[in-house]
């Protein structure tokens, strides 16, 4: 009985560090890069995550290394997962609200369906489907919504996030046939490692002014680095172990509610239209439609140092 209240305590605090880690991301991302540029400043959230993951790695006695063969993937996961990514996340803020990247980011499970169907041939239900047209829809009214709104100055951010969101969906789907049986740590700390120290170098052809760097902004980096690249990794992987697969991957429906409410206490109002958030619910239930019978393959339970190959923020 105990262990049985243990173990529901334990997921809805997991679920909720969840939530409110990729939640907030958005908002760090935000006042980070209003002082330092967007690739110096992934390049130094990777640097503060990596040393955390390399020692977390060499405590449980995980290889750094992808298995012989994999190395060049290793390395691909190096660009197309963290690096380019996440930097094209960053760089949408400056363009983007918070809410709004949050809810494109939302997408994940509609944009990896897309391609398991187009790519793998996977087999899917009328559900699904219905699910993907709907949220793919609402979404597109709403980004159509907010150009027409607030101008085209957002369109930058919104294609740098819709290119990030896709980079991510396909190293998702690849990792169904390339990552299955490597640790988390080994997917995460050298990667981060080398897509740090590549940024970083990288970024110093942004000409960074280290006197223009506030505190918030420097906290913000430490904050997307360490709790959201090392504690909110480890937290969701820990999720999906002790829970249902459908309860885990709600943490979609959750936190692009979370960034918008941020957002509204930050800034005093939602930068967002009305009638942008209105849509929100529909767009949410089209992502639950096709979250509860998702393909097979992406609720495999993980073995012990295996790789969920999550969607990090």
């Amino acid at each position: 009985m105990h262990k049985k209240i243990y173990r529901h305590f334990l997921i809805i605090g997991l679920f909720t560090a969840v939530s409110l880690t990729w939640g907030t991301t958005w908002m760090a991302m935000k006042i980070a890069v209003s002082t330092i540029p967007p690739v110096f400043a992934t390049g130094l959230r990777f640097l503060c995550a990596a040393p955390f993951l390399l020692l977390l790695a060499h405590y449980k006695k995980v290889p750094l290394l992808f298995p012989s063969g994999q190395w060049s993937f290793q390395i691909y996961v190096t660009l197309f997962y963290f690096a380019l990514p996440f930097t094209l996340m960053i760089y949408a803020e400056r363009y983007t609200p918070s809410s709004l990247a949050s809810i494109i980011f939302a997408t994940m499970p509609a944009i990896v369906l897309l391609l398991s169907l187009l790519l793998l041939r996977e087999r899917t239900s009328i559900q699904q489907i219905l699910g993907l047209v709907i949220s793919i829809s609402t979404l597109s009214i709403i980004l159509w919504n907010e150009i027409n709104t607030t101008g085209t100055n957002q369109l930058r951010g919104m294609l740098a996030l819709l290119v990030a969101v896709l980079m991510h969906a396909i190293m998702y789907v690849q990792c169904r046939k390339r990552c299955v049986g490597i640790s988390v740590l080994s997917y995460n700390a050298l990667p981060s490692l080398g897509a740090g120290a590549l940024l970083t170098l990288a970024g110093l052809y942004e000409s960074p002014n280290l006197q223009n760097f506030t505190l918030q902004a420097l906290l913000a980096i430490v904050y997307l680095g360490v709790i959201a690249g090392v504690g909110g990794v480890l937290a969701y992987f820990s999720l999906q172990q002790i829970t249902k697969p459908f309860q885990a991957s709600m943490v979609f429906m959750v936190f692009p509610l979370i960034a918008i409410i941020l957002e509204h206490l930050i800034n005093g109002s939602c930068v967002m239209s009305d009638y942008s958030l209105t849509l929100l619910a529909p767009f949410l239930f089209g992502i639950v439609l096709i979250l509860y019978r998702f393909p097979e393959y992406l609720y495999r339970k993980p073995k012990k140092n295996s790789v969920q190959n999550s969607v990090k923020t």
